[in-house]
């Protein structure tokens, strides 16, 4: 990220500033129970700015440090080039998928939205929403 795309007053002593947007995008991945997703859409929805693209990429170029897992597509499929890892965390939280169809043969399940939808109501458990520093949070996962 150039100094030209921080945010006003974040220049070199504050190299590792992310945008507000991108902050806020973040929070709300954490906020996120396990065994639970949103969608992009749903993130721009609940944050009442930007759309799923926006917060694709965000979570692209900043969410390796969140429970990325939980931001998924409109359609319930698994990220490209991520499947596996994913399919772990699902399996490890309990959440709830729709087993690939017989004609899908060698193809991954996808993500029960019906079920697994949070619509970011009850604040995840744990310390409110409340989220640690920025200093864990990686590189994008894509």
């Amino acid at each position: 990220m150039s100094e030209q795309s921080l945010p006003d007053g974040a220049g070199p002593q504050h190299a590792d500033a992310l945008p507000e947007y991108a902050e806020r995008v973040l929070d709300v991945t954490e906020l996120i129970p396990p065994g639970r997703v949103m969608t992009y859409g749903d993130v721009a929805e609940y944050l009442e700015e930007g759309g799923p693209r926006q917060v694709g990429r965000v979570m692209s170029l900043y969410g390796g440090g969140v429970p990325w897992w939980r931001v998924v597509r409109a359609d319930g499929a698994l990220l490209a080039g991520h499947e596996l890892e994913a399919m772990d965390r699902y399996r490890e939280e309990g959440t709830p998928l729709k087993e690939a169809s017989r004609a899908a043969e060698g193809h991954l399940p996808r993500l029960d939205l019906k079920r697994a939808r949070w619509d970011g109501g009850d604040r995840a458990q744990g310390d409110g929403g409340h989220t640690q520093g920025r200093g864990g949070r990686g590189q994008g996962h894509t």
